[in-house]
């Protein structure tokens, strides 16, 4: 068992603006990273959007799906772009940076607010701007696909387990995994993936090159990386994936060289 630090010695560095903890045990890195290991279903996967940073790995799942609810826009809509030109199915927008959407898209609603956990002058709940669209009330299913910087933990913890049930399909991009070295915030990482998992599986996992391969006590982690999830009820799982990265991968920053994903987190777990 690891010791916890001297209180004294810890508490001495507070007036110098330094905030010194345990790091996050190595075990329960390890214990999420066996959670979140993808499966396969019924669905083979296929890439909406961009070849590079954008497009995105989703289940062939699609039909029946009412709409795509989108945050985070800033300039780039390849992935709601291709999904409206392949499947049909068209994108609510929010993103309070900018003031409007792309140029060349034209999605159902554009609302300038960030979503995060309360309703305030920038800031929408995904409870409220979903239950608000005209599509609620009809009871189909809908796509999430979020990439809010790092807002996506409180968000999704604020959201109903109801509403999130209406997503068939839920890609997110996974930030700040750095601070899942500190222990307190990995509690708030683990309460997001546990309420996930209840109702989704993990189908896809791809680390973003935009960021680095971090070691954290021990665990390899990338800094950023790409989830897509498919509602357990579309599809039992029929086993682990085995292939990283999935033939469809492709870098985000093609300058850059792909970040696989370490092995820990699709490997079976050592036997005790």
């Amino acid at each position: 068992m690891e010791q916890p630090l001297e209180p004294l010695k810890s508490l001495a560095l507070y007036p110098h603006g330094v905030y010194v903890d345990q790091a996050t045990p190595l075990e329960r890195l390890q214990q999420l990273a066996h959670a979140l290991r993808p499966v396969q279903t019924r669905f083979p996967l296929l890439r909406i959007g961009s070849a590079h940073d954008g497009g995105y790995l989703v289940p062939d799942d699609l039909n029946g799906i009412s709409a795509c609810f989108s945050p985070g826009v800033e300039v780039n809509s390849s992935f709601e772009l291709d999904l409206l030109q392949k499947a049909g199915i068209g994108s609510h927008l929010a993103d309070y940076s900018v003031d409007g959407p792309p140029a060349n898209f034209q999605p159902m609603s554009f609302i300038k607010k960030f979503l995060g956990p309360n309703d305030n002058a920038i800031h929408t709940t995904l409870e409220t701007w979903v239950t608000g669209q005209a599509e609620y009330p009809l009871g189909q299913d809908f796509l999430l696909q979020m990439d809010i910087e790092g807002g996506e933990y409180l968000t999704l913890l604020a959201t109903p387990q109801e509403l999130l049930r209406r997503f068939r399909i839920i890609v997110l991009e996974i930030h700040d995994v750095e601070c899942w070295a500190h222990p307190l915030f990995f509690k708030t990482v683990e309460a997001m993936f546990e309420k996930l998992l209840v109702d989704f599986h993990v189908v896809h996992n791809h680390p973003n090159n935009h960021g680095a391969l971090l070691q954290l006590n021990g665990f390899a982690a990338p800094q950023f990386f790409e989830i897509t999830l498919l509602r357990k009820d579309r599809s039992p799982a029929l086993d682990f994936c085995h292939q990283f990265p999935h033939p469809l991968d492709n870098p985000c920053y093609p300058p850059r060289e792909e970040l696989v994903l370490p092995q820990p987190w699709y490997a079976a777990p050592l036997k005790s």
